[in-house]
């Protein structure tokens, strides 16, 4: 699951109230074609808004006759996505299937594409903006416009409601104390010894958002730009014959463990991640990198191919509600509606004030510098770390 996809200008107003606040199966085999929602003749496969589809009450039912919900690649410690979860079937009284709950968005897109004549194909997925990107250009995306959809910022969704911005973050260092005597508060540190074995990333690069936002970080911090991604790769190269960089996906069991002392990761994630370790009395210290202020946003979409049309819209409808929204915030993520939370004073002001602090400017890159990043990774990472 983000890579911002509009120029810097554009996007700081989405988190910069975050800166200023810190100063956090179904088995019936049938295709999505055919699912409607059956509710009143209101078929949600192709409604492109609750109101289009028949309102709010149509759509709750038709959801309820579907039954189900099927996701994908949602961990439940990422960004509190556990109580969402929880919170959405106890509303509606749906089951929700979770399928592959640490896949990555390259995974979600590929389930997309292969599951979708089955019923246990995904409703909706959570993507990094790349994989948003190339989804909706791969016609993999329903258009959808929830309810609240003036209230998130233009440069935070696709137009036509393909995709939308949900949830955003900073790049961050993650160390446990316990195991590392001088923690590093900048990417180009990590070339030390003394961090020998010791750093990771939340999976490969190629297919893991949250990895290839760290190399497109550590090229920021190492001279490269948005522009050129080349010099992170190389610092993970760097870092990987020095043996550094080890190429174990981070979890919260290796977190727990100790295997990963240095994580660079969202900073919600690592936050996350210090919150649970401080319940163990352990201490797990989180800072947004001084040489690289990279922020960026996961997407919601739902599938072209959902095999439960009106819950997968009714999902949506959910995440963006005030509740959902205060859902990711708890979760230490910056909700894509934040500014209009604050100015509503609908925003729940104490998971606000426990949001990581960032001070500087943060970057952005433009979908033209998400493609071409992600092609060089992709050509580049493998090889870089063998």
């Amino acid at each position: 699951m983000p890579v911002r996809r509009v120029p810097a200008a554009a996007t700081v107003v989405a988190l910069g109230f975050a800166l200023t606040a810190c100063a956090g199966s179904s088995t019936k085999g049938s295709t999505a074609a055919a699912g409607s929602g059956g509710v009143a003749g209101a078929s949600f496969a192709s409604a492109t808004s609750a109101t289009a589809g028949g309102g709010m009450d149509t759509l709750i039912a038709a959801a309820k006759k579907e039954g189900t919900l099927n996701v994908i690649a949602l961990p439940r410690d990422w960004t509190n996505y556990g109580e969402l979860l929880d919170g959405f079937a106890a509303k509606y009284g749906l089951k929700i299937n979770n399928a592959n709950p640490d896949g990555s968005s390259a995974d979600e897109l590929t389930a997309i594409t292969s599951l979708k004549s089955q019923s246990r194909a995904p409703d909706v997925v959570d993507v990094g903006q790349s994989f948003a990107i190339s989804g909706a250009k791969d016609g993999l995306y329903a258009p959808y416009q929830v309810a609240t959809w003036k209230d998130i910022p233009g440069t935070l969704k696709e137009s036509t409601g393909l995709w939308t911005n949900d949830y955003g973050g900073y790049i961050s260092i993650g160390c446990d104390t316990s195991k590392v005597k001088t923690c590093p508060t900048s990417l180009a540190a990590l070339d030390d010894p003394a961090y020998k074995g010791k750093v990771a990333l939340n999976g490969d690069p190629t297919k893991a958002n949250a990895a290839f936002s760290a190399v497109w970080a550590a090229a920021v911090a190492k001279g490269g730009s948005l522009d050129d991604i080349k010099p992170g790769i190389a610092l993970f190269k760097a870092l990987k014959k020095a043996g550094i960089y080890v190429p174990v996906q981070a979890s919260a069991a290796t977190i727990q463990s100790g295997e990963t002392p240095i994580v660079i990761n969202w900073d919600y994630l690592n936050a996350s991640e210090a919150s649970a370790l401080k319940a163990k009395g352990r201490t797990y210290s989180v800072a947004v990198p001084s040489d690289a202020k990279f922020a960026a946003y996961y997407a919601q979409a739902i599938s072209k191919y959902a095999p439960h049309p009106a819950a997968a819209r009714l999902w949506e409808e959910y995440l963006y509600s005030v509740e959902g929204q205060n859902g990711w915030l708890k979760g230490y993520g910056r909700p894509a509606e934040l500014d209009a939370l604050t100015t509503a004073k609908t925003i729940n002001a104490s998971y606000a004030a426990k949001l990581p602090p960032v001070s500087g400017t943060p970057t952005f890159p433009t979908s033209d510098q998400v493609t071409a990043a992600k092609a060089i990774v992709t050509q580049d990472w493998a090889n870089a770390v063998k």
